[in-house]
């Protein structure tokens, strides 16, 4: 019994360590042999993208997510904001021979959230899963990632998303109508100075959703708009980055635009920070840091985390002749992920307004920041 007791011991103090380690971020570490070496590969320039296969999990990397989010509509048009995210942390390499079932590799969590526009509330879930036992894992053939009866698929070009409980949860169909977009460099998305301070990054920017939601014992068939991001690598931030603020936004006349602002300690933004915008016939450009603009509007102050998040925000893209107001469906919608990732952050629903070449615009979009409540360290 003493046994049993030091072994649980043991693997909780070392298992919950790793997820705060793994902070969602890709930033830990790569796991290091005695000379040095990463055992993890990194994002790199040459890589190749090839899909569908790419959409499935990359194990010789340590850190991948699969990410989702979207405006749906009820018949009797009441109006949700969803994001659901699969995140993979692998603890060693993948090996060829086989390991125990028991043999922890490979830890797998999920972040799922709602947002009611109309109500102006808030809730999220979250889980936390090791990769033996078949209670969580990804497919090695396909694009399939699930913990317990949460899941993420490609089933005939399709994408379905499951997730949820008894009083909230999603069932849902995505038709993507733009192919994958890669960002930065042919898919190469750097995050710092150095090489493989990276990770491979692409979207769908836009995928027809349908299905059902369930929320406050009401079940509603709901269809909108959704996007999908997935990025795998090995390092990202650095110890003078503290974390980033991410937009997502799609514009009713078919455009899409993603930037992210990774903010150094000092509260400069990092030279590496860029976006992509899409335009109607799914041809992008890439947009580095000196050709865009981000002005927050406001600030909102969590009660329950302490954090001081920026509340709106006016970006600007001088070149395309592109402004936009985004504001939150929401003031409140902050993540303390207490039994999952450790980490706090706020990822909302953002309706949009503006000009695109003199001309009004509206849209929806989702945004994401990182970094307000404690400083990011690669170091844990």
């Amino acid at each position: 019994m003493r046994k049993c007791r030091f072994a649980v011991a043991l693997l909780l103090g070392w298992f919950f360590p790793v997820i705060t380690a793994c902070s969602f971020a890709l930033a830990a570490p790569a796991a290091k042999d005695l000379s040095g070496r990463s055992h993890f590969k990194r994002a790199l320039p040459g890589y190749r993208f090839s899909f569908p296969a790419d959409h499935a999990a990359h194990p010789e990397f340590r850190t991948e997510w699969w990410y989702y989010t979207g405006h749906l509509t009820s018949h009797k048009q009441r109006t949700f904001g969803f994001q659901l995210t699969f995140f993979r942390h692998a603890l060693r390499p993948s090996e060829s021979k086989a390991r125990s079932r028991w043999s922890l590799h490979t830890i797998y969590f999920a972040h799922f959230a709602i947002t009611d526009e109309q109500q102006a509330s808030f809730r999220f879930l979250e889980k936390v899963s090791r990769g033996s036992l078949g209670l969580a894992g990804t497919d090695p053939q396909r694009y399939r990632v699930w913990i317990a009866d949460w899941s993420s698929e490609l089933r005939d070009g399709v994408h379905q998303l499951q997730a949820g409980d008894d009083d909230m949860s999603i069932d849902l169909r995505l038709q993507p109508l733009k192919p994958p977009i890669l960002h930065g460099e042919q898919g190469l998305s750097q995050k710092a100075a150095g090489e493989g301070y990276a990770s491979y990054y692409y979207s769908i920017p836009r995928l027809q959703a349908a299905g059902t939601l369930s929320w406050q014992g009401k079940r509603y068939a709901v269809n909108g708009i959704a996007w999908m991001d997935h990025e795998f690598g090995s390092n990202q931030l650095r110890e003078y980055q503290v974390g980033w603020d991410w937009f997502s936004v799609q514009l009713d006349n078919n455009v899409e635009l993603m930037l992210y602002i990774i903010r150094h300690r000092n509260g400069t933004p990092d030279p590496n920070s860029s976006g992509t915008i899409i335009y109607q016939n799914s041809q992008f450009e890439h947009l580095p840091l000196a050709s865009l603009q981000v002005k927050k509007l406001g600030t909102w102050h969590s009660k329950e985390s302490g954090a001081v998040y920026p509340s709106g925000w006016l970006l600007q893209l001088p070149h395309q002749r592109l402004q936009l107001t985004l504001l939150p469906t929401v003031k409140n919608q902050e993540l303390t992920t207490a039994t999952s990732t450790l980490v706090t952050y706020w990822e909302g629903s953002v309706k949009v307004t503006g000009t695109l070449a003199g001309k009004p615009v509206t849209g929806a979009g989702y945004v994401e920041l990182t970094g307000y409540i404690a400083a990011f360290r690669p170091d844990i």
